[in-house]
């Protein structure tokens, strides 16, 4: 479990602080207050973090791992000795570290998902989440299966659409290089012969427009307005380091115009593959919702399967809070409802992320597609109103001459 630092007060109110292992920051502060201590401050200790846990690994390493793991553990070989095997028989130096560290932490006692739990640059949330789960509910080697499958699927998609970007992106930045040439270097040459047009009122506005522009770009406000920029991204970074700003950012993913729904897609496909596992392996679904509301990767999902799993609670069905939220499709809603009347939940679930992600992936591809005609329709309009409010007054003189 990790460990947390906190300061406190006894009944006395004399200071005392210290260090405990949780699950949680809130069970360290029910545990200290079943001490009789009042909490002042409780958080997660940096300095008891285990050795290299800000170690890095790719996740298409850990994939394999977890399917090594699983294939040894399935195979009957005891959790420390496959812990071993993986140590051993691995050549990357990192991988080699973290996995080091986690026999050492099962040997001592600890469980296998709080040992990882302790490299969170290794072995994402997710997994933890469902490799605790399996470990508890007595399918730990499908646990470890499914989050290998998980994790390369999410590789592969991230893949795909990283290098179907690859060519949209560099169209884009050799369009922005070429306008910026011509209005830094090339239309100011032009900017004298303009003069004498421009006396006689009879420079064409778009001309007009595309020597301020040019001015304008390279006079001081050019400057100002990129430090501005500089500055508005390193606030922005910060801000989104927050829990309001990474919210506020979720929300904007999926409300984006086309995009929008693609990522909100996968997102709710996420947590329908992660639940409908976890219930078909028999995890109580209240569990199970409070481990896959966060594979779902969105923080406004979250917030709604949390208000679901208090409905639950009370007795009420999942699909109406869900409906109610207004951030899950109508027609997952629609077949979840219909699932849980007929106790096959975790079935459906499980084929509506399969159906989810791959509508959702063609999806993804059309609008890839898409972006590249678009993106050289931008490019070639802006280059010819360009030429075209250079041209018009070089024609203009000379059929004066």
């Amino acid at each position: 479990m990790p460990d947390f630092a906190y300061i406190a007060r006894d009944l006395t109110g004399q200071k005392i602080s210290g260090t405990l292992s949780a699950a949680t920051e809130r069970e360290a502060i029910n545990i200290l207050s079943g001490r009789s201590l009042f909490p002042v401050h409780v958080a997660a200790d940096k300095a008891a973090a285990a050795p290299g846990a800000n170690i890095r690994v790719k996740p298409q390493t850990m994939a394999i791992v977890y399917g090594q793991l699983a294939a040894l553990l399935r195979s009957g070989v005891p959790l420390l000795k496959s812990l071993a095997v993986l140590r051993e028989q691995t050549s990357h130096k990192k991988l080699k570290s973290v996995l080091s560290e986690v026999h050492h932490r099962v040997e001592d006692g600890t469980t296998l998902a709080d040992a990882m739990q302790r490299f969170p640059r290794a072995f994402s949330e997710m997994s933890v989440n469902m490799i605790r789960a399996g470990g508890e509910g007595g399918f730990l080697e499908d646990a470890l299966d499914r989050v290998a499958t998980f994790t390369e699927q999410q590789e592969d998609l991230k893949g795909r659409t990283v290098s179907a970007m690859v060519y949209p992106v560099l169209l884009g930045s050799a369009g922005f290089i070429v306008v910026t040439v011509l209005i830094v270097f090339f239309v100011p040459k032009f900017a004298v012969m303009f003069d004498r047009l421009r006396e006689r009122g009879e420079l064409p506005w778009a001309t007009e427009f595309l020597l301020w522009v040019s001015e304008t770009a390279r006079g001081p406000w050019a400057i100002l307005g990129a430090a501005t920029a500089i500055v508005g991204g390193v606030l922005l970074f910060y801000r989104l380091q927050t829990a309001a700003g990474r919210r506020t950012a979720d929300m904007l993913r999926i409300k984006v115009p086309f995009a929008g729904p693609i990522f909100l897609a996968f997102a709710v496909a996420r947590f329908c593959r992660v639940l409908g596992t976890l219930l078909k392996n028999g995890v109580p679904i209240l569990k199970a919702l409070e481990i896959s509301r966060e594979a779902s990767g969105n923080r406004v999902l979250s917030e709604a399967i949390a208000k679901a799993s208090e409905n639950i609670s009370a007795g009420h069905s999942l699909a109406g809070p869900l409906a109610s939220s207004g951030h899950f499709p109508k027609m997952v809603v629609e077949m979840i409802a219909v699932a849980e009347e007929s106790n096959t939940l975790d079935q459906v679930l499980v084929g509506l992320a399969d159906d989810l992600e791959k509508r959702t992936s063609r999806q993804l591809d059309l609008l890839v597609r898409l972006l590249e005609p678009i993106m050289l329709i931008i490019m070639a309009g802006v280059v010819l109103m360009v030429v075209i409010a250079l041209l018009v007054p070089v024609i203009k003189m000379s059929q004066a001459l």
